[in-house]
């Protein structure tokens, strides 16, 4: 497929691009940001994502959403990031969704109406130290009559604090490491034995240290099937890790615009910094980083709705590639910006601190530029 966007995917793109600059922009996530809000983002305005479709993009037609695939999910990731826009977009409406068009109809027709409404928020309890390993999961599901009980914790579940489902990774049987034995679930936060301790990340947004002793739930909350969550958990990382670096490339883009806008107006010895080819060369280096970044990120997103066997291959490059461009992006930002580049009074500081979270979600740039070795058999 051509790596650029259809006439519907740039109708989208154009009503996102509007909405966020209109609803949730930067501006808006300062104030929100002030306001020290314990979830770290607006139910209001998911309720607009709502209104918008945005939250069913990838819910079927037959089932109340949009029927639409990893690309258009991109796309308005990408303005989500451009503009800062803090939602449970990436967690609820991409990974979540996916997570659960894995699993039987029963779980959802339970979850899809909170979702398409904008009444309901899922979180990721995926991992269980301070950096992204799901090969190590081996938070304990033990057989308890009709159903099983969790024993463990996961930490940095993003708006694990404000969620009311948790998508969780448990191990029925095998050990950590192993690839069958894992079992993913749908558990709501009011279960007796789970409880959250919700800590502020880098770029204000909310996560949870979530512990489960004995929570018991009934089989209906497997999703999949038990002992063979690998394959579920693939597809949930994959729409995740896709997902996280279309955003991360919005943060990229949205962090170049605002210094190339910043360097066209600041002087030096009385001559617009824009005009010293030292700096040209700088941001041209930075546009083709950019650009590169784009074409993966789109490639990986056409290959995992295409169903290909080599797409979570690509979806580890994208992740790779969007990650670095955007690191350099954000640098370059804060450099040319001067020392005040550092300070939050200047909007480029805040792309830098997401720039950081978003690194870590998911797997940062060298773990997945270790998967791609791994993959080609090094």
């Amino acid at each position: 497929m051509p790596l650029y966007l259809n006439d519907d995917q740039k109708m989208l793109q154009d009503s996102a691009a509007d909405f966020m600059r209109g609803e949730g922009d930067v501006a808006h996530f300062r104030e929100f940001r002030d306001k020290n809000c314990k979830d770290g983002f607006s139910h209001d305005l998911w309720k607009k994502f709502a209104e918008m479709g945005f939250t069913g993009i990838m819910v079927s037609e037959d089932e109340g959403g949009l029927g639409l695939g990893h690309v258009e999910a991109g796309v308005v990731l990408e303005e989500i990031g451009r503009n800062l826009t803090p939602s449970p977009f990436l967690t609820t409406a991409v990974a979540g969704v996916e997570a659960l068009n894995a699993g039987g109809k029963a779980l959802r027709d339970k979850y899809f109406p909170g979702i398409l409404s904008g009444d309901s928020v899922l979180a990721l309890a995926i991992d269980e130290g301070a950096k992204h390993r799901p090969d190590q999961i081996s938070m304990a599901a033990t057989r308890e009559g009709n159903g099983f009980k969790l024993d463990g914790k996961k930490q940095f579940v993003v708006q694990g604090g404000s969620a009311d489902t948790l998508i969780v990774a448990a191990r029925t049987s095998g050990s950590a490491g192993e690839d069958k034995g894992l079992t993913l679930f749908a558990v709501d936060t009011n279960a007796a034995g789970l409880s959250r301790n919700s800590v502020r990340l880098v770029d204000s947004a909310m996560a949870a240290h979530v512990e489960f002793d004995g929570v018991v739930v009934d089989a209906d909350a497997v999703i999949g099937e038990v002992d063979e969550g690998g394959t579920v958990l693939k597809r949930l990382l994959n729409a995740g890790r896709a997902g996280s670096a279309a955003e991360t490339l919005g943060v990229g883009a949205g962090a170049m615009d605002i210094t190339v806008d910043y360097i066209k107006g600041r002087k030096q010895f009385d001559k617009i910094i824009a005009t010293f080819q030292s700096l040209q060369h700088r941001v041209s280096h930075l546009y083709s980083e950019m650009e590169i970044a784009r074409a993966t990120v789109l490639k990986a997103q056409q290959m995992l709705d295409e169903g290909s066997s080599k797409a979570e291959l690509m979806v580890s490059v994208a992740k790779a590639k969007a990650g670095r461009a955007t690191a350099l992006s954000v640098k370059e930002g804060v450099q040319m910006h001067g020392g005040v580049g550092m300070t939050d009074e200047y909007d480029i500081g805040l792309y830098m601190k997401r720039d950081r979270a978003l690194a870590e979600f998911m797997g940062d740039a060298n773990y997945h530029t270790n998967l791609v070795a791994e993959m080609h058999g090094y």
